[in-house]
């Protein structure tokens, strides 16, 4: 039934900052130091010649859209975004980045505004303003009653999972590891003495067999572990090898789903051994219209991912994705042409890893699989 199942709301990057922050109620300083953009509100500028102008200052909900009835509609048990964005006042610019995200403390509600269990921290953006930034980002949270994983004060609190419990189905484990391979440096790595984040420096056999056996010394019987991981570059639908041997000796060791993230766009879907592995969830929250280059892989379309799982055994019962497309800084539903390309080039990416994408009447995206995956 599916009333016994438990389904997790998953999407990609959320970043709040830079033009979305001061798009918001309480914008905080613009200042940037990038080699062509030094004030935040260019962003802004750049999103309006495209898609007209935006009635700033908007809602804290604005960003999410038509999202959030969406995600009301579906009713997830636990909800998960990979917050790409610090939350802090500091002009510390991490001097090694040439793009920093920030936003405004007064603006967190806007995060607050889809209800996640769990905000991803274990990315590229989470250090932008150094050490400052990072223990600003982690008070702002606790204060709004909002969750971090995959950054801390030291290496435990950084490896630390949300567990998050589901009435009657057990709980929902979340663990939150970031890789070199999206960006991060390598001394952002939090140690014993050091607040920063769950640093993995590759997807090697030793990162997996760590992480499984932090995953079954945490999970009890009907426990759900799902482990996010921000990896890849921004652009390219292919998964390394390299890859795919690591999310599937998380699979074999204990690990329920996989959630994937960094690039700009949806990556392929696998369903290996009964079990969901998400490559790339690609941008869910962000300011880049008006920003040419890479328009081949339509980084304005966007997806929110509703996956169920069988809470006795990990499974994957149904994935159901809701197409959505980027205007004036905001999510709406996508046109049914737009849901027709995503769900082409998504069957297209994701058969070789033995799944198939459909488009439904309702226009949600649904997966389906072979015997062999289970």
């Amino acid at each position: 039934m599916a009333s016994e199942l438990v389904t997790v709301f998953l999407c990609g990057d959320t970043m709040p900052g830079r033009g979305v922050d001061q798009i918001l109620p309480h914008p905080g300083d613009p200042e940037l130091r990038e080699p062509d953009i030094t004030d935040a509100r260019d962003y802004v500028h750049l999103a309006e010649r495209v898609n007209g102008p935006i009635p700033y200052p908007v809602g804290f909900g604005w960003p999410w859209g038509d999202a959030l009835a969406v995600a009301d509609d579906m009713a997830p048990d636990v909800r998960v975004i990979n917050l790409e964005c610090t939350v802090t006042q500091s002009a510390d610019f991490a001097p090694e980045k040439p793009v920093h995200y920030r936003m405004n403390q007064a603006n967190l509600p806007c995060v607050a505004a889809i209800r996640p269990d769990a905000c991803v921290l274990a990315n590229n953006h989470t250090l932008d303003f150094g050490r400052t930034g990072l223990a600003d980002t982690l008070r702002a949270l606790t204060g709004a009653g909002l969750a971090a994983v995959g950054a801390g004060l030291d290496t435990a609190k950084a490896h630390q999972p949300v567990a998050v419990p589901v009435p009657g189905r057990g709980r929902v484990l979340v663990f939150s590891r970031g890789m070199a391979s999206s960006g991060i440096p390598a001394h952002w790595a939090a140690d014993r003495n050091q607040h920063g984040v769950a640093y993995l420096a590759g997807p090697a056999d030793t990162a997996s067999d760590e992480l499984t056996t932090r995953v079954r010394e945490a999970k009890r019987p009907g426990d759900i572990a799902v482990v996010s991981v921000h990896w890849g570059s921004n652009w390219g639908y292919a998964a390394g090898l390299d890859e795919v041997r690591f999310a599937r000796r998380l699979i074999d060791g204990g690990v329920d789903l996989i959630h994937g993230h960094s690039s700009h766009h949806p990556r392929p879907i696998e369903i290996y051994r009964g079990k969901l592995i998400l490559y790339g969830c690609g941008d869910c929250i962000d300011d880049y219209e008006g920003i040419g280059g890479y328009e081949q892989y339509r980084d304005d379309l966007r997806l929110l991912y509703f996956a169920s799982l069988r809470p006795d055994s990990g499974k994957l019962a149904a994935l159901r994705m809701v197409p959505m497309q980027a205007r004036q800084m905001r999510l709406h539903q996508a046109r049914p042409s737009e849901r027709d390309w995503l769900a082409t080039i998504l069957d297209q990416i994701s058969r070789t890893h033995g799944a198939r994408i459909g488009l439904e009447p309702d226009g949600t995206l649904t997966v389906s699989w072979s015997r062999h995956s289970q």
